[in-house]
């Protein structure tokens, strides 16, 4: 088990709230930036996959999935890397990994005319290198932010680091959508491109932060204690995963429009409750905070499984996006007091990679679950799956004590 750093997680700081959070906001923009080119492609490629390259839905979940496992692999590399070459470097690495996957993104349709195969190998590339984009941006921008605030503002850091990320889905699954019918994928990889180019000039002309030294925690104490926080965290992120994958596969077979309207009304609901309601670990603790949040998750699920209008599966969306909101931030918060500064890159690369390894799982077993009992089940399972996730978090809950502010 590990030492507990002595220096508290909250605590007081002369600097205002708004001091705070403009010293955040240009780290978790590169954040903003890797997921705007995530969310671009979430709304486009399960149809392009299925409906153009005419593959199987499962297939065409597992492809869409790659990325998701190619982030897990590389999030812990990309926990060191922070804590070893810094935030700045890591960011950087991700950044041009990114550039990499909007070129081969914009290769894939051009590839076609050689054949299927040189297609499709180059949208798998695509997608192992969005995801090595992915892990090293994500870990890296995080870790800028707390090192421009301080280690006690790393719920805050998470949470604002959270609002970028979905709120770049929220604008990108749209633009992809708009894109695509009327420039092709072409346009789409293009867009990736410029954008990690552009992001790459400006992270150059920031400063790094200070690289912590100490003692150093083996990686197998890390993942023993972070484990059943990650557990939880996978679970009730399933709902999520199930969302970005099928949700436009979903509406197709019922004959729904406005399937892309879905995610943005997800982010949008995501993003909110963030800025609302960020302070409200540091009040009443994590563990209470994921159970509620877990629970009107499972309510969103249950809407899209059991609405037949596309209205309810609107409103279900939105509650899931309200649900998941505070879970990353709450349980990792929880998980991240219990090790020094030096470490804390790797704490959160292990942490982040449970979320990983569940959107990645939820691509081919919703795949399954659909061809077996349709989509409507599959909702219904991650709803499941979402409350295994609060009895999880109700026993951390009575084993581990909650961080809370300090009076």
């Amino acid at each position: 088990m590990p030492t507990a750093t002595n220096e508290p997680l909250f605590e007081d700081d002369t600097r205002s709230a708004r001091q705070i959070t403009l010293r955040i906001i240009p780290a978790v923009a590169f954040s903003f930036i890797i997921y705007l080119c995530i969310g671009s492609t979430l709304a486009i490629l399960p149809t392009y996959v299925h409906l153009h390259l005419g593959v199987s839905t499962l297939l065409a979940g597992l492809i869409v999935s790659l990325q998701y496992i190619a982030t897990f692999i590389s999030r812990p590399r990309a926990g060191r890397l922070a804590d070893t070459l810094g935030p700045r470097r890591t960011t950087l690495l991700g950044l041009i990994a990114a550039a990499i996957s909007g070129a081969l993104l914009l290769a894939s349709p051009l590839l076609l005319h050689y054949g299927f195969w040189p297609s499709l190998t180059s949208l798998i590339l695509s997608r192992l290198a969005l995801g090595i984009g992915e892990s090293m941006i994500g870990t890296g921008a995080t870790m800028w932010g707390i090192g421009r605030t301080g280690m006690h503002h790393t719920a805050k850091v998470i949470s604002w680091n959270g609002v970028a990320t979905y709120l770049a889905l929220a604008i990108g699954a749209p633009l992809g959508a708009v894109l695509e019918p009327r420039f092709g994928l072409v346009s789409v990889g293009a867009l990736i491109l410029a954008l990690c180019l552009i992001a790459l000039l400006c992270a150059l002309r920031m400063p790094d932060t200070r690289i912590h030294a100490g003692e150093s925690v083996p990686m197998r104490s890390i993942l023993l204690h972070v484990t059943p926080y990650g557990l939880a965290l996978a679970l009730s992120g399933m709902g999520f995963g199930v969302i970005a994958t099928f949700i436009t596969l979903y509406f197709a077979h019922l004959n729904w429009t406005g399937a892309a309207l879905s995610l943005t009304i997800y982010g949008f609901s995501f993003v909110i409750i963030r800025i609302a309601f960020n302070s409200l670990i540091t009040r009443v603790g994590g563990f209470p905070v994921t159970i509620a949040s877990c629970a009107i998750e499972v309510v969103g699920l249950a809407f899209i499984a059991l609405g037949h209008t596309h209205a309810l599966a609107y409103l279900g969306c939105a509650l899931v996006g309200v649900g998941f909101s505070l879970v990353f931030p709450a349980l990792g918060t929880e998980a991240a007091n219990a090790f020094p500064p030096s470490v804390r890159g790797s704490v959160i690369g292990v942490y982040c990679t449970f979320v990983d390894f569940s959107f990645f799982l939820t691509g081919p077993l919703a795949g399954a679950v659909i061809h077996t009992w349709g989509y409507r089940a599959v909702f219904l399972a991650t709803a499941g799956a979402v409350i295994v996730a609060i009895a999880i978090t109700v026993w951390l809950a009575s084993t581990v004590k909650p961080l809370t502010a300090e009076a």
